[in-house]
């Protein structure tokens, strides 16, 4: 089982930034990749934002490419992913979700946290 602490969301006017953070702890042996998420108001499915391996290897949606950063840290029993977010706009709105890649094919999401970029 794994436990995910998601952090960082709010409201922001366009053109701030805002720092995400997703913790995982408990069996973090296993999970190969951890990214983030979001699903904007009215749509039914979540789509990539940035998700990032073990190894250190990243992948950024084009929409949010040289805006958005992602980094991750680890330590014996946890993983960390950060999702920066510069220069935010109104279409960045969403509800950002953490998610986590297991060996096996298993996957965890996290409860999500609500980003609001609006003047």
């Amino acid at each position: 089982q794994v436990q995910l602490v998601e952090s960082g969301g709010g409201l922001v006017q366009p053109g701030g930034s805002l720092r995400l953070s997703c913790k995982a702890s408990g069996r973090v042996f296993d999970i190969y990749d951890m990214g983030w998420y979001r699903q904007a108001p009215l749509r039914t499915q979540r789509e990539l934002v940035a998700s990032i391996t073990r190894a250190g290897s990243t992948n950024i949606a084009d929409s949010v490419k040289g805006r958005f950063t992602i980094s991750r840290d680890s330590t014996s029993n946890s993983l960390t992913v950060d999702l920066q977010m510069n220069n935010l706009k109104t279409e960045d709105t969403a509800v950002y979700y953490c998610k986590t890649f297991h060996y096996g094919g298993s996957v965890d999401w996290g409860q999500g946290t609500q980003v609001t970029v609006s003047s």
